[in-house]
């Protein structure tokens, strides 16, 4: 490990929470010089002004080749990933596009960068999916037991195949993935965060799945960490322990509806119809399986421990006290939809008898 002075940082995905807050810390950061911000969408308003010391160019990973070229970039810290489809900008064709094909523009165009020595991708421990023959842990060398079902993960997996092709491409690049745990915090917004935040919180029935998490904060002090030094290879980046999820939902103090695994999509439905975002394949294996990874590769590599998924998920409850009520007419909403659930479950197993 190694700290010197670093001259111009592109940092993608700025319009974002993880990628405006990582952006603000480098900017602030006397070892930095120059700190550019790569996005096609400019950033709300509640994160505009964190980047006040922070370059900003509205272009996609497309842009990145003439960015960083006239840049002189010597750090890429690569954060615009989507980890969901949003059906109103595309779904998941949009989503592929964004994640898979603007990584390999990203990456070729920091392939004939000749003053990078700088690369720090952002992936999952997605990328380890989520099935009943996982071990109990999973360390950085531990292969997926079966291919994901859900699209983020699989376009990890290709991600990180890319960056494996970057690496032998480019030796002198100091190449860091991190593979981030699930976002938690009082100030984190994600699928997961609503998922906790609702008062009726539907679970999978027969399943109580281990889960990790990591504080928001933690984060961006490991991406922070690795632009200023040198942390080349891949880590698992989460809290030490787990919580299972009926622990999680208590602490939360809300109350979990179990439902038949078909039926779980029926219960994304209320999700939606209290106006939130629904979640996908990845968070349905998640919330059957669960996921455990291995972090001491990490905290001997960075010499930091973030804190662990039971304190970083009560900073999420302190942060949500209060919470949401539901109304007379929305209580039946859910109760639709998980019996609509039971009853496609039943005509499954009808079907298949």
């Amino acid at each position: 490990m190694r700290s010197r002075p670093t001259g111009s940082v592109v940092v993608t995905g700025v319009s974002r929470y993880l990628g405006a807050h990582v952006a603000a810390r480098l900017a602030a950061d006397d070892r930095i010089v120059r700190v550019v911000g790569l996005d096609p969408n400019p950033p709300p308003p509640e994160f505009a002004h964190l980047l006040d010391g922070v370059e900003q160019v509205h272009g996609d990973a497309g842009s990145a080749s003439t960015v960083i070229a006239d840049l002189e970039a010597e750090a890429v810290v690569h954060l615009a990933l989507a980890t969901a489809p949003d059906p109103q900008h595309g779904g998941r064709a949009a989503m592929k596009e964004q994640n898979v094909i603007g990584t390999m523009q990203l990456l070729a165009a920091c392939q004939q960068a000749p003053r990078l020595r700088k690369l720090v991708m952002r992936s999952s421990t997605a990328a380890y999916g989520a099935s009943f023959r996982d071990p109990a842990v999973f360390t950085e060398d531990t292969e997926p037991r079966e291919v994901p079902r859900g699209g983020f993960a699989r376009d990890i997996l290709d991600i990180e195949g890319y960056v494996r092709g970057f690496r032998r491409r480019r030796a002198d690049v100091t190449a860091t993935v991190l593979r981030f745990a699930p976002f938690i915090g009082s100030s984190a917004d994600t699928t997961l965060t609503r998922y906790f935040s609702r008062p009726v919180v539907p679970t999978v029935l027969g399943r109580d799945p281990r889960l990790q998490f990591l504080h928001i904060d933690d984060a961006l002090e490991i991406v922070h960490r690795s632009v200023v030094d040198d942390h080349p290879g891949t880590f698992n980046v989460a809290g030490a322990g787990v919580l299972s999820l009926s622990q999680a939902i208590r602490r939360a103090g809300r109350i979990p509806v179990p439902v038949l695994e078909p039926g779980l999509s029926a219960a994304s439905n209320l999700v939606r119809n209290l106006g939130r975002s629904g979640y996908g394949l990845d968070q349905v294996d998640l919330f059957v399986h669960g996921r455990v990874v291995d972090t001491s590769k990490l905290v001997d590599e960075f010499g930091y421990a973030p804190r662990s998924t039971a304190d970083a998920f009560d900073d999420f409850v302190a942060g949500h006290r209060g919470g949401a009520v539901l109304r007379r007419e929305q209580l039946a909403i859910a109760e639709r939809a998980i019996l609509d659930g039971i009853r496609q479950a039943r005509a499954t197993v009808q079907e298949k008898a």
